[in-house]
């Protein structure tokens, strides 16, 4: 088995997807690729496995470093898996500048990698390179399975799956967090016996249902979050469960720049009642850059670092093509009809069962209509994304920018153009030319 994992220099990311291959019995002797543009950091990642690879598996896997796209083919080479969590253009500049811009045009943002104009423009910016990957694992593996961990998710995963004949899969971590996070926030337990169905978009899929030992959950957890109250840092998703009737996988801060609805800068009593953390990514992302200047010596010169199964599917997924056992995940897919009520293009998360056949979606059928309504309202603008990403149309942009739901709530058409044309300007060194 070869794995490679690109954007390796993403080390904690790179811990607990590797780590958890090494625990997995079936995965001990894997050769991992491990590829990064940025050296230092890629040594960093390299360093940290060969201590756990020594601690938890009794350095039987193999560890090679590749950097630079002219290694590229050679870290590809042969690889039955390729993981993708890359980050073109990096916090500074690229993230500063996705927030920058915007706020002087009133328009405030929390997260921005996946949606609203940030998320737009991180996958014009990141499509270029995705592509590329492509190409080469065309070349060089052109049967290994691509697990794509990189946001936009809906964006770069349906263009991948619709533009390339990779084999494609898009992986986040809200869905399986997403069930315990509503029972634990009104005080419910969550363990083995509560099922539920998740389906939907990433980032906006639905809770569907929610059963313990055949109970539906729904109205206690209503009556609970009404009469209760609601986790400080959960109000935006408990206000949608009770405008909407079901619960959204990612988190309130993100779900926020969703909807029109609640980032509002006529209404800042709004914001505050609700718990909205504007610039919430800039904060985390300085705060792991922090972080990251402490653990640094922990990670790299600790030849006792251990590691603990994580609540990634990334090395089941693997383990379950070499064992045959199936293995059933919150994958995004293109639609094709497992959400009729969708649009057929649309990259939709929904169950997906790995086995030694490869990876199957689940037919999931129409979703309560209002959610489908919901979920169309960001589908037109990974589309049209897209779009402007395969033809290079500035226009495209300007439509997707345009039809996204909280920057047309708060921005006239005039300052949606001069916005995109500030972001183009200050991006031009990670884009192609748009015209």
């Amino acid at each position: 088995m070869k794995i490679t994992f690109l954007g390796a220099g993403s080390s904690v990311f790179v811990r607990n997807l590797l780590g958890d291959c090494m625990l997995s019995s079936h995965l001990h002797d894997t050769t991992y690729a491990l590829y990064d543009i940025d050296s230092e950091r890629l040594n960093d990642s390299y360093h940290m496995l060969m201590n756990l690879n020594a601690s938890i598996n009794q350095n039987r896997a193999t560890f090679k470093r590749y950097v630079g796209l002219e290694s590229l083919p050679d870290a590809l080479k042969g690889s039955d898996f390729v993981i993708n969590a890359i980050q073109v253009g990096g916090y500074i500049p690229s993230t500063v500048v996705d927030f920058d811009i915007p706020k002087r045009y009133g328009l405030r943002q929390t997260i921005a990698d996946t949606i609203g104009v940030g998320g737009i423009f991180r996958a014009l910016r990141t499509i270029p390179v995705v592509s590329m990957f492509a190409e080469q694992i065309e070349k060089n593996c052109p049967n290994a399975i691509f697990i794509n961990y990189s946001n936009p998710m809906g964006i770069l995963t349906g263009y991948l799956q619709r533009y390339t004949n990779v084999k494609t899969v898009g992986l986040c971590h809200s869905v399986q967090k997403c069930a315990r996070e509503l029972l634990v926030g009104v005080g419910m337990q969550f363990d083995e016996t509560v099922q539920y169905k998740i389906a939907g978009i990433n980032h906006m899929a639905w809770l569907l249902e929610i059963t313990q030992n055949g109970k539906d959950l729904y109205p206690e957890i209503k009556r609970r979050s009404s009469e209760q109250g609601c986790p400080e840092n959960d109000k935006v998703r408990h206000e949608i469960m009770r405008r909407f009737g079901y619960y959204v996988t990612e988190s309130s801060e993100h779900n926020a720049e969703y909807m029109p609805y609640f980032i509002k800068r006529n209404y800042p009593d709004l914001i505050e009642k609700l718990n909205i953390p504007l610039d919430e990514y800039p904060r985390r992302c300085e705060r792991h850059i922090n972080t990251w200047a402490k653990m640094k010596d922990d990670l790299t010169h600790n030849p006792k670092l251990t590691h603990e199964i994580s609540r990634e599917y990334a090395a089941k997924i693997i383990e379950s093509t070499i064992t045959n056992i199936p293995y059933k995940f919150g994958g995004n897919v293109i639609n094709k009809g497992i959400i009729p009520n969708l649009p057929e293009a649309a990259c939709v998360e929904v169950p997906c069962i790995s086995d030694a056949g490869g990876i199957a979606a689940t037919y999931v059928g129409d979703l309560p209509e209002q959610c489908a309504a919901l979920n169309r309202t960001n589908i037109n603008v990974q589309l049209l994304t897209i779009e402007a990403a395969r033809t290079f149309s500035r226009q495209s942009v300007y439509h997707a920018v345009m039809l996204d739901p909280h920057t047309s709530a708060e921005l006239s058409l005039d300052e949606i153009v001069h916005m995109c044309d500030d972001l183009f300007e200050a991006h031009k060194d990670w884009l192609p030319v748009y015209r």
